[in-house]
């Protein structure tokens, strides 16, 4: 495999406001871009640059926690799902070396007597941080609400009812993660601040990819820089998705390496939004992305059965 680095100028760069002036246009660039890469970078995406910018200082505030208190907000046996999961746990899918990262999630709240209840447990907030609660809950809102846009530009894209994912995504399992990668020891041996994976979920929706760092791999095999510019959003496939359209649109591996020297005491924050699928959304290869005469690649599972065998896979089950 080439161990080569090129630019990120191939990944097109959409805008979400032709969501409704130029559908079509948001459509087939965003399209394209995910056959050809799996990633896709957007502006004009709608999300307040004022509540990304409160939201990172929260973040920051929760991370400088002492470990300690940090700890308090550690469900154990929750899969990671919601708040804190300590530096060290999760590990790549077929990696021995765990992340370099420490990171807290917010999930959709259910009220009680939901029929997905069991699968979504409640939100747990940090008292030691001011308005950490009120701000994570508007900044998933806001994901959520460009993470539909989008979808509904893939199922132009695909040919399907522009409607299709409205559904599929109601209630939906989706995870707000804000990740810190603290500074770098002196010798990290053979960790990374994120070892080469593919997303869970149906689609990803990343802030603060600015930060260098973040590479998806090519299908020549070589790893390429994926650098939005400031406030862009960086779009990645997931597995979900890829199984939906039997790897037409595909889910591409990528990993956050190691910053450079001058910026190695340096933390680095990040904030994705990994959309999810209802959790008992069926899975299966949509008709139009199965060459006539094949059978789909993969049998149909639900969406809940493949993130927690996922979960599994990445130690945080």
């Amino acid at each position: 495999m080439s161990t080569d680095v090129i630019t990120s100028d191939k990944v097109a760069t959409v805008s979400l406001a032709d969501a409704e002036s130029n559908p079509d246009k948001l459509a087939q660039d965003l399209g394209n871009s995910f056959v050809n890469y799996g990633f896709a970078i957007v502006k004009d995406h709608g999300v307040p640059q004022e509540l990304i910018d409160r939201a990172y200082e929260k973040a920051a505030a929760f991370f400088a926690l002492p470990e300690d208190v940090k700890r308090r907000y550690h469900i154990e046996g929750g899969g990671g799902a919601r708040g804190y999961t300590p530096f060290g746990v999760e590990t790549a899918k077929g990696h021995k070396a765990y992340d370099l990262k420490e990171f807290y999630h917010v999930g959709r709240d259910l009220p009680e007597g939901h029929r997905f209840r069991d699968h979504m447990g409640d939100n747990v907030w940090p008292k030691e941080v001011a308005e950490f609660e009120e701000t994570f809950k508007a900044l998933y809102a806001e994901f959520d609400k460009a993470g539909a846009k989008l979808l509904r530009a893939v199922a132009r894209f695909l040919g399907i009812d522009e409607e299709f994912f409205d559904d599929a995504i109601r209630d939906g399992n989706s995870v707000m993660r804000m990740l810190h990668y603290p500074p770098i020891p002196a010798q990290p041996g053979e960790h990374i601040r994120a070892g080469a994976h593919g997303d869970i979920n149906a689609i990803t929706l990343l802030l603060g990819a600015e930060e260098a760092g973040l590479q998806l791999l090519t299908k020549d095999g070589g790893w390429m820089d994926v650098k939005p510019g400031p406030g862009e959003l960086a779009i990645n496939i997931g597995d979900m998705l890829d199984r939906l359209t039997n790897g037409y649109l595909p889910s591409t591996q990528h990993r956050v390496i190691n910053p450079a020297p001058e910026r190695a005491s340096s933390s680095r924050y990040s904030m994705p939004f990994f959309l999810h699928f209802r959790s008992d959304f069926l899975i299966e290869a949509l008709p139009g992305c199965v060459p006539e005469g094949e059978e789909p690649k993969m049998p149909p599972i639900t969406a809940d059965e493949f993130l927690q065998q996922r979960l599994r896979e990445i130690k945080l089950k």
